[in-house]
């Protein structure tokens, strides 16, 4: 497998009034031209290493790391006018609920055609023409009248497949996709991944697919990392995350309803502390 994205103990680190708080603790690994699903409770660090990862984090966080290799290229060494660049160009991030980013007073062409030329040389005609093929990949009827909307004007699962067309519109080497089906229903979460999917596939791109549906990541995902407190406590292949050997994940597991297996009253999950020290199990650890 090809390293696309290399990341070697990332730290972010927030300044309180108790001290430093440490929302991402020694976090490292491998992505290739895969889907890798990142996965925990809410708290755990997930988008904080997404955009750590962007270096999207301001001030006062900090974030430190040995390394975030792009292609060998190290982008703690860049400055924040390269990282413009390959903001967009080379690595993109749909955001949570990404049709709130879209800019309610300016049409979803405006928007779309903005995002194109802002990476290309290409002209007004060219980036039209760039923004109705990206729409139609991403499966939206009559494009032209999509065009000449404003956000306000698409329903939810409609503005997250136009949020991600504007995110694959320069196409990157690398998606970060922030939890972008979590307030879609499930049939329009279902078309929104198979778009996705189709997308990473056909451009042998890498995907970071960050989410709290343990489920949902074993079905779409090659791989997954799942944190807590800010750290990876354990790798694994998708396929196989229902055999998690690790006590966190697996009470994350046991918490769940299953339609094959019903229960009168879910588990509740005990945390222990030393799970947030422990060492990470897992064929990558």
């Amino acid at each position: 497998m090809t390293e696309l994205l290399d990341v070697k103990n990332l730290w972010v680190r927030f300044p309180t009034r108790k001290g430093v708080f440490d929302a991402v603790r020694g976090v490292s690994f491998k992505l290739g031209r895969e889907r890798l699903g990142i996965v925990g409770e809410s708290g755990s660090g997930k988008s904080m290493t997404g955009r750590a990862i962007l270096r999207l984090i301001r001030a006062p966080g900090e974030v430190e790391a040995d390394y975030i290799k792009l292609d060998g290229e190290d982008l703690l060494s860049k400055s924040e006018a390269d990282m413009r660049k390959i903001r967009g160009d080379r690595i993109s991030m749909v955001m949570q609920d990404p049709k709130f980013s879209l800019n309610p007073v300016m049409t979803i062409g405006e928007q779309l055609m903005e995002a194109y030329r802002l990476h290309s040389k290409g002209g007004k005609a060219e980036a039209r023409k760039r923004a109705l093929e990206m729409l139609e990949a991403v499966s939206i009827r009559d494009p032209e009248r999509v065009m000449r909307a404003y956000p306000h004007e698409v329903s939810g699962g409609m503005g997250q497949r136009i949020m991600i067309a504007m995110m694959l519109i320069p196409d990157p080497d690398l998606l970060i996709a922030d939890e972008p089906t979590s307030a879609l229903d499930v049939s329009v979460q279902g078309q929104v991944l198979e778009i996705m999917d189709k997308l990473v596939r056909d451009r042998g791109m890498g995907l970071i697919f960050i989410s709290h549906d343990l489920n949902l990541v074993s079905q779409f995902c090659d791989r997954v990392l799942i944190m807590y407190a800010g750290r990876v406590v354990e790798t694994c292949d998708a396929d196989k995350l229902h055999e998690a050997k690790h006590p966190y994940t697996r009470g994350l597991l046991n918490s769940l309803p299953r339609f094959d297996a019903p229960q009168k009253r879910l588990e509740v999950l005990q945390r222990d502390p030393a799970w947030a020290e422990a060492e990470s199990v897992g064929p990558d650890a």
